[in-house]
């Protein structure tokens, strides 16, 4: 039987993990073991923050929520909106455009 979601807390209220296995390679998992213990965080600590930066997404959250109250802050829907905006904008940055 799988336990459900761990919760977390963020700055609008709480949010779900998800457990999942992936394959990686040992010297990757090992290094990420080390960062994590080096920098005081949890190894999914460390394996989220390359997933942001990786995707694109280090520095939106905080760009979004920067000086916004709870109160101010957008639905759900709408952050949803404007982390897919802003992932399109960086993927846009990143492929170049074809010729033709």
């Amino acid at each position: 039987m799988a336990l459900p979601p761990e919760p977390f807390f963020c700055q609008n209220g709480s949010m779900t993990r998800k457990k999942t296995t992936v394959y990686i390679d040992e010297a990757l998992l090992r290094a990420a073991k080390v960062a994590a213990a080096r920098s005081g965080k949890r190894e999914y600590e460390v394996f989220e923050d390359a997933l942001r930066r990786h995707l694109g997404f280090a520095g939106t959250v905080e760009r979004i929520w920067a000086g916004i109250s709870p109160e101010a802050a957008p639905s759900e829907e709408e952050a949803a909106r404007l982390a897919a905006e802003e992932l399109a904008a960086v993927r846009a940055e990143r492929t170049p455009r074809r010729a033709g």
